[in-house]
């Protein structure tokens, strides 16, 4: 007679029930952590990349500057 109580076997299928779930959660949660930081790292190397090219520039023209 089941009078509402919780046994060991009740619990471990609650468990194994909500445990896909959590897995579920835990990857969408590291996807869209890894989808930020990559979004930061490219914003931070097109600006590091803009500055290089600048100055890249300013060494052709330097370089240019003394051949005449």
């Amino acid at each position: 007679m089941s009078n509402g109580t919780w046994f060991a076997s009740d619990s471990l299928y609650v468990l194994l029930t909500l445990f896909p779930i959590i897995i579920y959660l835990v990857l969408t949660g590291f996807a869209i952590y890894f989808v930020i930081r990559v979004i930061k790292f490219m914003n931070e190397k097109i600006i590091l990349d803009r500055e290089r090219n600048e100055k890249i520039d300013e060494l052709i023209k330097f370089n240019q500057g003394i051949k005449d």
